[in-house]
């Protein structure tokens, strides 16, 4: 089957590879996939600065997937049943996994990230690994876990209707956080250097209330934008290390600041300030099971759409050739979306 591996930072070569075998074991589901959209994951671990990467690796985390056999166990889909992936392989035992919080398994494998992924036509995953809609389509399912980033850092901040937010970044986790922080009744800033990105916002999503970072003063801006009082949680969806850093003056004294990006750096803070504003700094990995199960429920109810979200396509094949461009802030990408089928 073609398969594309990234052999090396800024090498993605498509080659033949083995399919698995027919059938799967008792709990698991083989799966053919349909749609795998693009990660800043993805763009980290093609330049070369995704932490805890190991090359080759076959990309691709966010799957549209199409159930082709199932072990003797499963009963939670069907064959020909349309799914999401939640890609997260945890262990089940750990403290993290018996404490609710599989997303953080001591030992958890991300596919495409630490595990092989989806850029190729079939993979064999852990049947309760599914989550299956007969509504949704291919492009929708591959979106589910990319808006599960966004719905898990709205709740780790414990969002109150009615409070200011600032989400910096406006690439897709960025999005989909805006969208979850609104349906939790907040009010959302959203700060970018990209003119294109806010555009998008304004046009596309609706948040209207924006600040250009390249002009500086960010701090003034966010002022002027709550009453002089700072927003009263924060969301960095950078995976900039400076912007990472320059998060904590962004936030109302009191406030959270919720990391929902990951760089390979070190994040550091003025401790007094820190002190002074009695901050709270909240890490954000990955989403819940629950989580894609909720969100799939809002996108077949029509309250999510993110249809707008895909700016760009190619074939498994045509990927090699385009996906340089794709890391081109100049090419304006928002999702760019990989077509197995």
């Amino acid at each position: 089957m073609l398969t594309l591996v990234l052999e090396t930072p800024g090498k993605l070569v498509a080659m033949e590879t083995k399919a698995p075998d027919s059938a799967p074991g008792p709990d698991e589901a083989l799966v053919r996939v349909h749609r795998v959209g693009v990660c800043g994951t993805d763009l980290h671990a093609y330049a070369g600065h995704q932490p805890f990467f190991t090359y080759p690796r076959i990309l691709g985390h966010e799957l549209g997937v199409e159930v082709l056999a199932i072990g003797a166990n499963v009963k939670n889909v069907a064959i020909g049943d349309r799914c999401a992936v939640e890609p997260y392989l945890n262990c089940g035992r750990c403290i993290a996994c018996t404490r609710g919080k599989p997303n953080c398994c001591r030992t958890l494998q991300v596919l495409g990230v630490h595990a092989d992924g989806g850029n190729r036509s079939k993979l064999m995953v852990p049947a309760a690994k599914l989550h299956h809609s007969s509504m949704l389509s291919y492009d929708q399912l591959a979106l589910v876990e990319t808006l599960g980033i966004g719905a898990h850092a709205v709740g780790r901040s414990q969002l109150q209707a009615g409070e200011s937010v600032a989400v910096i970044g406006a690439g897709p986790i960025g999005l989909a956080v805006m969208q979850f922080a609104r349906a939790a009744g907040a009010r959302v800033i959203a700060v970018d250097v990209s003119e294109s990105r806010l555009a998008f916002c304004r046009d596309r999503v609706g948040i209207t209330d924006q600040i250009d970072a390249r002009g500086g003063g960010v701090v003034a801006r966010l002022e002027a934008l709550t009453n002089g009082d700072l927003p009263t949680a924060v969301f960095d969806a950078t995976g900039n290390v400076q912007s990472m850093n320059a998060c904590f003056d962004f936030v109302a004294p009191g406030g959270r600041l919720v990391m929902v990006s990951l760089v390979q750096a070190d994040v550091s803070f003025h401790d007094p300030h820190f002190h002074r504003r009695e901050l709270t700094v909240l890490s954000s990995r990955n989403a819940l099971p629950a989580e894609f199960t909720n969100i799939i429920k809002l996108i077949e109810e029509g309250r999510i759409d993110t249809t707008s979200w895909i700016t760009h396509r190619a074939s498994l094949a045509e990927v090699p050739a385009v996906f340089e461009s794709w890391t081109k802030p100049e090419t304006r990408v928002i999702k760019a979306m990989i077509e197995v089928d």
